[in-house]
């Protein structure tokens, strides 16, 4: 096997866990496959002999790569039309990596990954490192470059900013695919009495159009103001839609399809046994990479 060969194949053992972090550290899969790509060239290109510790070296170069495009991406989604949420990706296939406790679901879902967007790119690598890869302080503090101390206290910042009053008690597979199935049910028959039903009283939508589709810019708070607004949505948006359930970020979600074209991802936040949060995503530029998934499912 050749020298390039032989990189490639080790790499491939690094692949989906270095773009698990990058799509959590970026909340985008695109620039995610990008990041695993430049570190890939990196690595090819440098002296294995001077590699100790692949996976640590591997990780420390992604880690950066997504410092430096989370800088830019600040001042971006500050000119966001709307609500910016991250992009939906398909979980079912282990494209994340294993999520087998309530723990893994929940850092990769939509809600977690709009709570990290109050973090500083500093304070989000060290909790991403430390809470969904299980990185150490010392470990965190040599792919930073910084001191011991010093990731401590970005962690504990971290944690404060991210923390919400929520239970966030996630309820069983079964309840969750079940409250899904009938919120697809009542919004394909236009039942807006059993939809209301399904939702907590201070329920919120997020919409994310990017300016693209005509959308709620606006997050939608209070279950009466989400049913006034699907009443005006649903008569001209549902017709000729086909919904189909999905693994999407850990949980049970909704696809919507016009033909062969995904035009919607609706992801749900559960609380007391009915649902506190919708993430809809519709921006055309971020269905592209969870519809090839969908796709090729």
């Amino acid at each position: 096997m050749t020298t390039a060969a032989a990189s490639a194949a080790e790499f491939e053992l690094h692949r989906r866990r270095l773009f698990g972090l990058a799509y959590q550290m970026l909340g985008s899969a695109d620039e995610a496959e990008d990041v695993v790509q430049d570190t890939y060239l990196r690595f090819s290109g440098a002296d294995r002999e001077r590699i100790e510790h692949p996976a640590a070296w591997l990780a420390k170069v992604a880690t950066n790569l997504c410092l430096t495009r989370l800088t830019s991406a600040r001042a971006r989604r500050e000119q966001y039309v709307g609500s910016w949420l991250p992009e939906p990706v398909v979980t079912s296939d282990g494209t994340l990596g294993p999520l087998e406790s309530a723990e893994q679901r929940e850092a990769v879902s939509l809600a977690m990954l709009v709570l990290l967007e109050r973090l500083t790119p500093a304070e989000r690598a060290v909790y991403v490192l430390r809470e969904a890869f299980g990185y150490g302080h010392r470990e965190i503090a040599e792919v930073l470059e910084l001191s011991e101390a010093n990731c401590r206290q970005l962690y504990r910042r971290a944690v404060r900013r991210v923390s919400t009053e929520e239970n966030r008690f996630e309820p069983p597979p079964e309840r969750q695919e079940e409250l899904v199935r009938s919120f697809m049910t009542a919004a394909r028959d236009g039942d807006l009495a059993g939809l209301e039903k399904l939702l907590v009283d201070d329920a919120t939508w997020w919409t994310d159009s990017g300016g693209r589709v005509r959308a709620a810019r606006r997050v939608i708070e209070g279950s009466a103001k989400i049913v006034r607004f699907l009443q005006g949505v649903l008569p001209k948006y549902a017709v000729g839609m086909e919904y189909r359930m999905a693994e999407i970020n850990g949980a049970m979600a909704l696809a919507g399809w016009t033909g062969d074209e995904l035009t919607i991802v609706m992801s749900f936040e559960l609380r007391d046994g009915r649902i506190a949060q919708v993430h809809s995503v519709m921006n055309p530029d971020k269905l592209g990479f969870v519809r090839r998934q969908l796709l090729s499912a």
